[in-house]
């Protein structure tokens, strides 16, 4: 199995539905998850589940220090759009 490819600073992932291949294809991230905890898929949704409750505790935390002019309007969302 082969690392995840990191992102450069100010790098953006491209569109999901592009099948550009420097991407990592979706599937292998959810095998390199499953991997990573040894095949136990409670212990990856838990740790993905973690990760999740502390980038949501990050973005309040920088929503509550940052002002509305820097960001120029713009305001956190919290949960994702529909798929």
């Amino acid at each position: 199995m082969q690392p995840a490819e990191t992102m450069k600073p100010g790098q953006t992932r491209p569109d999901p539905a592009c099948t550009d291949p420097a991407w990592p294809d979706p599937a292998w991230e959810v095998e390199a998850v499953l991997a990573w905890h040894d095949d136990d898929a409670k212990a990856a949704i838990r740790s993905l589940l973690d990760d999740c409750r502390h980038l949501r505790r990050q973005l309040a935390l920088a929503e509550s220090v940052m002002s509305r002019g820097m960001a120029r309007g713009w305001t956190p969302r919290y949960e994702r759009d529909a798929l």
